[in-house]
């Protein structure tokens, strides 16, 4: 993990990404695969692939089978 958080390193699609996460996680507890890309429109790999830059970087954890929020330092509006 990052030991800063740079949000700027981030792309559009890891922003979409993540609040679509957010989104899951307000609702239900936690995202899982196939929402996320239901909730996306993008592809398994673009998702699978955002994923992994979130975990990267803290602003995605791994949560049983799914994902939930780590810690992060910005706001977003779902």
């Amino acid at each position: 993990m990052s030991e800063a958080h740079d949000v700027q390193a981030l792309s559009d699609v890891d922003i979409h990404v993540y609040e679509a996460v957010a989104s899951q996680t307000v609702e239900s507890g936690g995202a899982g695969l196939e929402g996320l890309v239901r909730a996306t429109g993008l592809t398994e790999d673009e998702v699978r692939e955002s994923l992994a830059k979130l975990i990267e970087h803290g602003y995605v954890v791994p949560k049983g089978d799914g994902y939930g929020l780590g810690a992060h330092t910005f706001e977003v509006e779902y």
